[in-house]
This record gives structure tokens, C-alpha cells and sequence, in this order.
């Protein structure tokens, strides 16, 4: 998986920032931050092309790295899954279908919902010279905390990236459940690799198993998550970052590491039930004696895991996998119960 936006995007976005002061981008950038991190909505934040772009620059990035990684990763899992329509809710540029049709290039239909116009509008202007589907997507100018979703909001594949952080803990469970309403096959949230993020997908991950729906990944059970506070469960994906997202968030670093959590889940009886698998729930350590993987397991405990130097078949099985990856339960028979 190549982390770094599709050229097409990076060009579009490129050609949006034509012309326009640097310095003001990453002011606006810096502004929008702020109020994201003090909890204001993008409703207040986010106000015309201008706002719309700083964010672009400096996030979409992130939220396509993340959800194709968080994509990879259900594939993996999920195999079978062949989506021909997508809901990209709570859209803003755009960034999360574009990591669907790179993962799902037989995807046909999309759309994308979103109560901004602002974002709603460079979101379309972006993916103009984009793929067929996503230049074509349909416009959907709608609130997830408020009403239903329209109809013609249903979808294959929903996928929710960095949306739900606005919604107020009472409004979430009416949001979820508009979500799984229009999912016809997989749903795919995204939230914020923080704690804060971590008890929202908890809450989100809840909602969807009362609904009926089979958690995919990463958890690899629906049991009640054994990972305990002030501990919390998230992940990593590096991205890199070009001239422009660089200077907007002030740092010259040629990348940066988006934490983030994820939930994937399926409609009951959709698809081939998934051997089970065991995931990799921090960095993996590697000392003198050998490897060892923090693991969540199939049947719903955490486990530090050892597989020792001596035993060259494990560790050759495990030594390229990376915190967030999947292992196979019948890969390593040898290492069970450990």
C-alpha cells in the first residue's frame, strides 16, 4: 500500500493552491486545529474555499492514509468483499473515497454526504479529474447528528473517517444507527488515534454489535475489549508530506506518523466467515532472545507473545510484521498459549 495521495489528488489540491498565499493557508490551517481541538464543529470552522483548502492541505493526507491502510487491513481479513457502491459520510474533501476506489477500483457508484457545502463543493472540484465514479459522485448536503439519511444515501461499502468527532456522546447512537441503516454490506469508521477517540469507536463498536453486525477488524473478537484505561487501543501509519504540507503545519519533517482507530464491520451473513486472527496492538520489540507482539486474540484477551531467535521458522513468519498488522491463528500452532 503506497500511503501518499493518488498523483491526481495531489495535483487537484496543487492546482487549488495556485495563487494563494502560503501564509494564510497555514494560518487557517493553525486556526482549524485549534478549534477542532477545543471541540468547535466544522460547521463554525470551516466557512468558504479558503478554510476548505487549508484543511485539505494539511488533513486529507492523513484521513486517505489512514482509511487505506484501515482498507488494506479489512481486506485482509475480508478477502471476498467486491463493493460496487460507496457512502462517503461526513466527506469533507474527500480524501476517503479516494482511498476506496484506489482499494476498490470496481466501485461505480458514489456519494458524498456531508452537512458543509464548502467542503461538499471542493470535495467535487477535486475529484474532477479523478476516477470516473468519484468525479461523477453524487451530492448529499446532510447532517448525521439530525434526521435520516436519504435513501439514495444506501451504499455497499459506508465509511465514516474522522466524522462522528463533532457529535455530541448523546447523538451518537442515533448516528450509528442512520450508518448501519445505509449500509448494505461493510461499514468502515475512523476516529482520531487518541483516548478520547479510542472510547468513541468503543461506543461506536457497542452500537454496531447490538445492531447485528459482525465486527471485522481489527478486533478480532466481539467480546468487551480487555485493553484498560489509562492504556488504550489505537494505531500508526506514516505518510509523507509534501513542500506545501509542511510549511501549513509548520514542521519540516518530510512525514508524519497519523495515529488513529478503526472499526470494520459486516452485515450478518455477508460474505465467508474469516479464519480467525490475532493483531498486533503495539510496535513489536525486538531484543537479543527474539521478537515479541502484543497481541489481541481470538478469544478476546491481550497477550504478550515471545518468538524466540532459535526458532528461525516463527520468527521468519512474523519478523515483517508491524504494529497494526494481522497474524493468522493457524500460521503458528507452536506459539499458542504462550
Amino acid at each position: 500500500m503506497d500511503p501518499a495521495l493518488p498523483p491526481a489528488l495531489r495535483a487537484a489540491i496543487d492546482l487549488g493552491l495556485e495563487g494563494r498565499a502560503r501564509k494564510g493557508l497555514a494560518v487557517r490551517a493553525g486556526a482549524l486545529s485549534e478549534g477542532y481541538r477545543t471541540g468547535r464543529a466544522s460547521s463554525t470552522l470551516v466557512r468558504g474555499v479558503e478554510d476548505a483548502l487549508a484543511y485539505a492541505l494539511t488533513r486529507t493526507p492523513a484521513t486517505y492514509a489512514a482509511v487505506r491502510r484501515a482498507l488494506e487491513e479489512t481486506h485482509a481479513v475480508d478477502p471476498d468483499f467486491r463493493p460496487l457502491s460507496l457512502l462517503d459520510a461526513g466527506a469533507g474533501p474527500g480524501g476517503a473515497g479516494w482511498a476506496a476506489l484506489d482499494a476498490f477500483p470496481g466501485i461505480t457508484e458514489v456519494t458524498r454526504l456531508d452537512h458543509n457545502a464548502a467542503f461538499l463543493d471542493l470535495a467535487g472540484s477535486l475529484a474532477a479529474a479523478g476516477p470516473e465514479a468519484l468525479a461523477h459522485a453524487r451530492r448529499l448536503q446532510a447532517d448525521l447528528a439530525a434526521g435520516e439519511l436519504p435513501a439514495e444515501s444506501r451504499a455497499d461499502l459506508v465509511i465514516a473517517a474522522y466524522a462522528l468527532t463533532e457529535i455530541a456522546p448523546g447523538a451518537l447512537p442515533g448516528a450509528i444507527s442512520r450508518l448501519w441503516a445505509a449500509t448494505g454490506s461493510r461499514i468502515l469508521i475512523v476516529e482520531p488515534g487518541t483516548p478520547e477517540g479510542w472510547r468513541r469507536g468503543l461506543e461506536v463498536r457497542r452500537e454496531l454489535i447490538a445492531l447485528g453486525a459482525q465486527i471485522l477488524a481489527p478486533c478480532p473478537h466481539s467480546a468487551l475489549c480487555p485493553i484498560a484505561a489509562p492504556d488504550w487501543c489505537h494505531f500508526s501509519q506514516r505518510l509523507p508530506r509534501s513542500r506545501d504540507h509542511r510549511r501549513a503545519k509548520g514542521g519540516e519533517a518530510p512525514f508524519e506518523d497519523e495515529k488513529f482507530f478503526w472499526i470494520a464491520a459486516a452485515r450478518g451473513g455477508a460474505g465467508t466467515p474469516a479464519p480467525p486472527v490475532s493483531r498486533v496492538i503495539a510496535p513489536p520489540r525486538t531484543g537479543k532472545a527474539g521478537v515479541r507482539l502484543r497481541l489481541c486474540r481470538p478469544d478476546g484477551t491481550v497477550a504478550d507473545v515471545d518468538f524466540a531467535r532459535r526458532d528461525r521458522a516463527a520468527l521468519a513468519r512474523v519478523r515483517r510484521l508491524d504494529w497494526g498488522d494481522a497474524l493468522p491463528e493457524d500460521a503458528l500452532p507452536e506459539v499458542r498459549g504462550q
